[in-house]
């Protein structure tokens, strides 16, 4: 059990050592020249962070920090979240997993799901504790969670044209997984409780304008501008493993706010009405629908 579980003191994840060759939901791939371990997301039934996803998640994590850990040269450098869903990174939390779960009123199930959710945000936004950066490469919509998880990245790059919001607002419940926190670090509370409360989408190019977006490709260029960077970076490393040091001691989010806050969104979700279920269920058809 990892350091999160024992803070928790919950079980968070019944599949931690899933072998790369058994994953159903995430494809992986090495990229030697550039030390950059790439994964792929493509949930089934719906393009959302099913739980198995977030365990396959998790265990690619867990294999990239043990192979950091146990070898004397750094294998790995950059490690990048992306999709190969065409026109979706990721639509957020499970809402068919939800709506069940609140209609049951099921407290522990609800906290289990939203701890799984903070778990793998948490390892992406520090980086797995090593010496890497995480980068998120946005092609398709990033809504809710997928937003989130993008924001966890400690760069993300977003292509022209797609779209991130938070919608949560739009079933009367609000982004319980870090959204709060990692915009606050990024535009200020006021702005961060604007984005949230008002339900919107944004395109890229409005989020790279106010900051949130670190770099903006063209359509079509997200794997390109992710090679750029990364070429920059390496003809700088000095510098930007500083910086990269520095954000951590300036902006640090603690696992415990993320805990704090997940469990005010489990309280949350518990009271919604009949009304808000059913928008809910018209949400889950749209997620169906984003699927190939």
């Amino acid at each position: 059990m990892d350091n999160l579980a024992r803070v928790t003191n919950l079980h968070v994840t019944t599949t931690e050592n899933i072998p790369a060759n058994q994953y159903i939901q995430l494809k992986t791939h090495y990229d030697e020249k550039y030390k950059a371990g790439w994964y792929y997301m493509h949930a089934k039934p719906r393009p959302c962070f099913t739980a198995l996803l977030l365990d396959e998640i998790t265990a690619y994590q867990r294999s990239v920090k043990a192979e950091m850990e146990a070898s004397n040269q750094q294998k790995y450098s950059y490690l990048i979240a992306s999709s190969s869903v065409d026109n979706v990174f990721n639509l957020g939390g499970d809402l068919a997993v939800f709506l069940q779960l609140i209609k049951n009123k099921d407290r522990d199930g609800l906290l289990h799901y939203a701890i799984k959710c903070i778990d793998t945000l948490y390892r992406n936004m520090i980086h797995l504790d090593c010496e890497l950066t995480t980068i998120a490469l946005v092609q398709g919509d990033a809504l809710g969670g997928g937003f989130e998880g993008a924001l966890s990245s400690n760069v993300l790059i977003a292509e022209r044209g797609t779209k991130l919001g938070l919608p949560e607002v739009l079933f009367n419940l609000f982004p319980g997984m870090g959204a709060y926190s990692l915009l606050t670090r990024k535009v200020g509370p006021s702005k961060a409780e604007e984005i949230i409360l008002s339900g919107k989408l944004y395109l890229a190019e409005e989020l790279y304008d106010l900051g949130i977006v670190d770099i903006l490709a063209e359509k079509g260029e997200g794997e390109m501008a992710v090679y750029q960077y990364i070429k920059t970076a390496e003809r700088k490393e000095n510098s930007y493993q500083a910086m990269r040091k520095v954000k951590d001691i300036c902006n640090p989010i603690p696992y415990k706010e993320l805990l704090d806050v997940t469990k005010v969104w489990v309280e949350s979700a518990l009271n919604i009405t009949n009304k808000d279920l059913r928008m809910i269920e018209k949400l889950v058809m749209r997620q169906t629908a984003n699927n190939v």
